[in-house]
């Protein structure tokens, strides 16, 4: 199954700690629950044309809130952090 490169990045996730990554070439998006790294590795290179080096990711089970007597649960999601090659750089996440 052949997906658009943001069928699987779903967002950027934009946070204090990340922006810090960033700086050091590691970037973070949420992805589809149901990508692989090889998926996401051709995803971020075809979308921002950079060389990736290497894909972390993570399930992020969703956190339990509380409206009044009713507890609900938010969604869970996949994140995947990124690593690009020396000099390589995604603007996207600049400015924001």
């Amino acid at each position: 199954m052949d997906l658009h490169p943001f069928d699987i990045l779903r967002r950027p996730v934009v946070t204090e700690k990340s922006t810090l990554m960033g700086e050091s070439g590691r970037y973070v998006f949420e992805v589809a629950p149901s990508s692989s790294k090889h998926d996401i590795k051709r995803a971020v290179e075809e979308a921002f044309d950079v060389t990736v080096v290497k894909v972390n990711t993570m399930a992020v089970k969703g956190k339990r809130k509380r409206y009044g007597p009713k507890i609900t649960t938010q969604r869970s999601w996949k994140k995947a952090i990124v690593t690009l090659a020396g000099g390589d750089r995604i603007t996207l996440f600049e400015g924001v």
